[in-house]
């Protein structure tokens, strides 16, 4: 038998001791982080123009839905990039069969087809930035009810895919041009300014086409053959100038159309530029641009509940 040595009452108070308190490390203040103020969105009244500050915040969004669109355009297509230059390409051919060789005007044009096809690249690119937007904004009905962003973007953005399609065209203009032994002058340095201000007033007529077809889906029925009419009534792309008469050539700049294909012509193959056209038709262009952005930021605060 073997008598440990050890006292009881010891054994037990070793065994109930409270642990030594443990130290906590002592919590070192953090650095308050900024915080945005809030931002309170509500409906805007009254007129005013775009708030340009807001629009450039979102200069992202514009360039990935141009983008999309480009993208969405050309995919999954036999031809993809060809359909850039086969409108202009195919109303050219029209244009030069029937008033060229059977309508007597190819004699007193020189190089019919290719004045022809300056102007179409020109109005196609026109005609076909207004028609996308204005239906832009119904077209993207999803988008417009789920978050808010300048809804100016989405019309603006179709722009995009307009001048990508001016780029192709313009370099199988560029082709057609020496084909034919025509070099510019001068007036090509005008270029840029003419494509600029084709592109104010065809996204002037979009913006105010697609705030109008928000409320009233009629205006999309009639935007196809409207467009189509228009091409006609802009004879530019299938006459010379001086075919017309005085009075013609004085109100005819009153169309847009009519002064800036007409400059675009001029700048890109050659010609005497018309000063009178060009700065008319800018100047209409540049008006339906500012109205048609004040209407549309009229309304577009009730997009959501009518589209």
């Amino acid at each position: 038998m073997v008598i440990s040595d050890a006292k009881p009452d010891a054994a037990r108070t070793d065994a109930t001791a409270t642990p030594p308190p443990v130290k906590t490390p002592t919590a070192i203040p953090l650095t308050p982080q900024f915080e945005p103020p809030p931002t309170v969105l509500e409906p805007q009244s009254g007129w005013a123009l775009p708030d340009l500050r807001e629009l450039w915040r979102y200069r992202e969004l514009l360039f990935f839905l141009a983008l999309r669109d480009i993208k969405v355009r050309y995919k999954q297509t036999v031809l993809g990039l060809g359909w850039a230059v086969a409108q202009p390409l195919a109303t050219m051919a029209v244009f030069a069969l029937f008033l060229g060789r059977m309508g007597g005007l190819g004699a007193n044009v020189e190089h019919y087809p290719l004045f022809v096809f300056a102007g179409m690249v020109a109005w196609t690119f026109f005609g076909n930035t207004v028609t996308a937007a204005a239906t832009s904004v119904v077209a993207n009905e999803r988008l417009v009810t789920k978050i808010y962003f300048p809804r100016l973007i989405i019309p603006l953005s179709t722009v995009g895919v307009g001048v990508f399609d001016l780029v192709i065209a313009s370099a199988l203009l560029a082709v057609m041009a020496l084909a034919f032994g025509v070099v510019p002058g001068w007036s090509v340095l005008l270029l840029p300014l003419v494509v600029l201000i084709l592109a104010v007033a065809a996204s002037g007529f979009g913006v105010l086409l697609a705030a109008l077809i928000v409320s009233q889906r009629d205006f999309k029925y009639v935007l196809t053959f409207g467009v189509q009419l228009w091409m006609f009534a802009t004879p530019s792309l299938y006459l010379p100038a001086e075919s017309l008469g005085p009075v013609a050539q004085t109100y005819l700049p009153l169309n847009p159309a009519y002064g800036l294909v007409l400059a675009f012509r001029q700048a890109a193959i050659g010609g005497p530029f018309d000063w009178y056209a060009f700065g008319v038709s800018s100047a209409v262009g540049a008006a339906v641009a500012v109205v048609g952005m004040f209407y549309f930021r009229r309304v577009e605060r009730t997009f959501a509940d009518t589209i």
